[in-house]
């Protein structure tokens, strides 16, 4: 008897390892909470005051100045390796890269499964130039079409 294809299984299979991807991440990097309790009897000193932290700012795409910096960074350590390959072989890349960068970055990836154009919106704020030379050298007309899965 023939195996029946059900469509959808390989996008499904996708998410729930992208999912289970962002799990690893945050298992790994340590999910604490915010530290032990004062003891009965004591009061527990003023919460500090809040400042803003650079890099903290939120940019086109929902993600922080910091993380979208390190998603510029990364895709210009991969232009010259782009450039040099093929395509296909470039976008194997791309795709490995933004989810690390997910991952490492502690983001939901089934968003970024749902809404591939949003990497193209974080980088068109963040690093429009090298957002344009990775189009270019991966000779796609976005980003969101060399990603696969997210």
């Amino acid at each position: 008897m023939g195996q029946r294809h059900v469509r959808g299984t390989g996008r499904r299979r996708l998410a729930a390892m992208a999912a289970g991807t962002v799990a690893a991440a945050a298992v790994v990097t340590g999910c604490a909470g915010p530290g032990p309790a004062p003891a009965p009897g004591t009061t527990a000193p003023p919460a500090p005051a809040t400042t803003a932290v650079p890099g903290t700012a939120l940019v086109p795409g929902g993600v922080t100045e910091a993380q979208a910096a390190q998603l510029c960074t990364d895709l210009e350590g991969q232009l010259q390796s782009w450039r040099t390959y093929t395509p296909t072989i470039g976008k194997t890349g791309l795709n490995g890269l933004v989810g690390t960068w997910i991952a490492k970055n502690n983001l939901n990836a089934l968003d970024f499964l749902q809404d591939r154009g949003r990497i193209d919106v974080i980088t068109t704020a963040a690093c429009p130039g090298i957002r344009q030379e990775a189009v270019t050298a991966l000779v796609i007309p976005d980003l969101a079409s060399g990603l696969i899965g997210f």
